[in-house]
């Protein structure tokens, strides 16, 4: 089913693309390296791994609340009736976002590689850079509270996960159509 569905999409963007666009042209030196093929799949592994962990938290608050009776506005979000495992909830994002987290420091330390055999700068803060920086230092606080044995600290780790939930998606998607830089594919403002 999803084979011919793809085979399908493939040949009907091929053929809708210009002339100019279906030419095949060899890859500039610079995107033939093996760390940039490294570093964008561990960066997308990672931001995927990231993003579960983080609406699992998302579900794990809106727990939390139901459960401690704190009343937040939810429209149309209707309480579970039965028993959730609440905690189980937290150890899954937990276990999620370090593997994300990991991945995400590699995702960074390759492209940093791939940066310095392309452009000869290991870092130059571009806006991506920049927000995969920021993206790490959320998750690393992430998991200083998770690591540290104080009870307060899953729900101030829920909450921190939920805000690294906005900075994936601002890294991954915002910066891209947003902003210019090195990695430019910034279009949706020029």
């Amino acid at each position: 089913m999803t084979t011919p569905t793809a085979l399908f999409l493939n040949g009907f963007a091929s053929f809708q693309l210009p002339e100019s666009m279906q030419k095949f042209s060899p890859l500039v030196p610079a995107l033939q390296s093996n760390w940039l093929m490294m570093h964008v799949t561990v960066m997308l592994l990672s931001y995927g791994t990231l993003i579960c962990g983080c609406i699992v938290s998302i579900g794990y608050l809106f727990l939390y609340k139901s459960k401690s009776g704190v009343s937040w506005p939810t429209p149309g979000v209707s309480s579970p009736t039965e028993e959730v495992p609440f905690h189980q909830l937290d150890q899954m994002s937990f276990r999620s976002i370090s593997i994300g987290f990991p991945l995400l420091t590699l995702g960074i330390i390759s492209g940093s590689v791939w940066a310095n055999e392309a452009w000869g700068s290991y870092w130059s803060w571009d806006p991506k850079e920049t927000w995969s920086l920021i993206t790490w230092i959320i998750f690393a606080v992430y998991l200083h509270l998770r690591l540290t044995k104080v009870p307060q600290n899953e729900i101030k780790s829920a909450f921190v996960a939920t805000g690294g939930f906005f900075v994936v998606w601002i890294c991954f998607l915002g910066v891209n159509f947003l902003s210019k830089g090195l990695h430019s594919y910034g279009w949706f403002f020029s």
